[in-house]
């Protein structure tokens, strides 16, 4: 029976075939970690680790139907326009029309997904470039967010809109029950149901890892080196806790985080588990191939823009709510921190490659360095600097690893 752990060559091709998984969590790690030292510890603290999950959760969401998008071999402009549009049409919905909570946030999530099937629809059936059909939405829907909010702000919101992005997941113990632990911890608060989802997450990974080892083990197939595999799940375990250690010191579980969360899990099995993840993979990779394979192409790139019309709703709704308000500059060039949480994250310009996790990470990349980078009080100008190089040197690294294995 082969052989499921590597050779040294073995080892040495796996980790050339990985560098880029690798080098990104290895790179999360240390900017992490030079923010925390240059900010005198501002970065790790409860409160600064609640707002970056807040300041980023519309982010990590567009991401991931971003990700879809470029897999497949397109790209979306638009996404921070209709965001914006989708926030003032909830506003004027909520505060003019005085419409209730439960029949906003569907409507408004119906309305991304025909945006996004209106431009999917020339796209896919009218084969015009994504690049060109979108850059047309984003300029149609930053002037209807305009005229819709007539170059005003409109807010506030009720506080049950708000808990969409300020909210809080209730503990499963009241407080009195946990203000001993609270107490040995020096802290004013301890969230036991923060702690036992990380602790909950954290075993999940790991059973899911070793059910995954085994499996490979049983058809010969060659896997991760066993070293690196308990390291990779030891780093990602103790950040899965750190990070639940200091939610559960502040408030707890954010309502943005636990449905961050579950799309996180859904889009990952989706994408790597399902028939229809394989086939978006295909038809990003050679679109003729997938065509003549029985892959219906058109209707696959038409759901890819339906989806990220939703998900770039459901950030319009967080957004606003974060802001307690809809203004018409809101989502201005967040498309620009969206596409590049995805290609530094991995995906490929070309369609064909990239994760959902590579995304996330991407994502939470740009979300630190744009948050130590305000700590730090270095100014805007110099931030899209950064940025820009960044997302330059993530790209140029992905062509050379490819030339390097080409």
């Amino acid at each position: 029976m082969p052989s499921s752990e590597p050779t040294e060559t073995g080892l040495k091709s796996y980790l050339k075939a990985h560098m880029r998984e690798y080098g990104l969590l290895f790179a999360l790690i240390a900017i992490m970690v030079f923010f925390q030292i240059v900010t005198g510890g501002t970065l790790m603290r409860p409160v600064n680790i609640t707002n970056l999950f807040l300041q980023n959760s519309f982010i990590i969401i567009m991401a991931l139907g971003m990700l879809i998008v470029i897999v497949s071999g397109n790209i979306d402009l638009s996404v921070g326009s209709v965001m914006g549009f989708i926030g003032a049409f909830s506003a004027v919905m909520i505060v003019e029309w005085n419409m209730p909570i439960a029949v906003t946030i569907p409507v408004a999530l119906v309305m991304g997904g025909l945006i996004g099937a209106a431009q999917g629809y020339w796209v896919a059936y009218w084969k015009i470039p994504s690049f060109i059909v979108t850059l047309a939405g984003m300029l149609v829907f930053r002037g209807a967010s305009l005229w819709l909010l007539q170059g005003q702000s409109v807010g506030p919101f009720p506080g049950g809109f708000q808990l969409l992005s300020t909210g809080f997941v209730p503990d499963i113990l009241p407080r009195d029950a946990t203000s001993g632990i609270a107490a040995a911890l020096g802290s004013r608060n301890f969230n036991v149901l923060a702690m036992g989802v990380g602790v909950a997450a954290a075993a999940t990974i790991v059973w899911l890892g070793l059910r995954d080892r085994a499996r490979n083990a049983a058809y010969g197939i060659v896997g991760e080196p066993v070293k690196f595999f308990w390291a990779r799940n030891a780093i990602v375990l103790g950040a899965l806790l750190f990070l639940a250690f200091k939610l559960a010191t502040f408030r707890g579980l954010p309502n943005v985080l636990v449905t961050m969360g579950v799309l996180i899990v859904i889009y990952s099995f989706v994408t790597q588990n399902t028939v229809i993840g394989r086939r978006i993979y295909a038809l990003g990779g050679n679109e003729k191939a997938a065509k003549l394979s029985g892959i219906k192409t058109e209707r696959l790139t038409f759901l890819a823009f339906v989806n990220m019309g939703v998900l770039a709703a459901l950030a319009g709704l967080i957004y606003a709510a974060r802001l307690n308000t809809a203004t018409p500059k809101a989502g201005f060039a967040l498309e620009l921190d969206v596409i590049a949480a995805v290609f530094i994250g991995g995906a490929s310009m070309s369609g064909g490659s990239g994760k959902i996790v590579g995304a996330v990470v991407g994502a939470f990349i740009m979300g630190v360095m744009n948050n130590g980078m305000s700590i730090m009080g270095i100014g805007i100008d110099y931030q899209q600097i950064i940025k820009g190089l960044v997302l330059l040197a993530a790209v140029i690294f992905d062509v050379y690893n490819k030339q390097k294995q080409g």
